[in-house]
């Protein structure tokens, strides 16, 4: 009884510490400089944000696709019934088209797995608290 009491306080310290560090995985300052070089241009993130020639990205995390009011999305994003998580944002980074056939975004994608997480954990920073 004891063992089995042990391993799980094993099991759930160790769920505790991997869940940390997928949370933390990233580097938000790397990403706020890719951000502002591949995203900037059509995106905006910050306390004034708003919809531009792409929608505002704060709270992007758990938001449904399409959602917000002050930007004209696609139809196609509209119906994607998708709820931005990282795991979403990351296919969706990969490749816009594959995950919403007939996006409007005009980007090919990202392949560099580092990179799609530095840009994550930049966007994590302008969830509300």
């Amino acid at each position: 009884m004891q063992k089995t009491a042990v391993l799980t306080l094993a099991l759930v310290l160790n769920a505790g510490l991997l869940g940390a560090q997928a949370h933390a995985a990233g580097d938000a300052e790397a990403g706020a400089t890719l951000f502002k070089r591949i995203c900037g241009g059509c995106h905006q993130v910050g306390e004034s944000a708003r919809g531009s020639f792409g929608p505002q990205l704060n709270g992007i995390f758990g938001r449904p696709s399409g959602s917000t009011t002050d930007y004209q999305y696609s139809d196609a994003m509209k119906s994607a019934g998708i709820v931005w998580t990282r795991e979403t944002l990351t296919a969706y980074l990969e490749d816009p088209k594959e995950v919403v056939p007939g996006t409007r975004m005009i980007f090919w994608g990202l392949s560099d797995p580092e990179k799609i997480d530095n840009l994550l954990a930049y966007l994590q920073t302008f969830q509300p608290q």
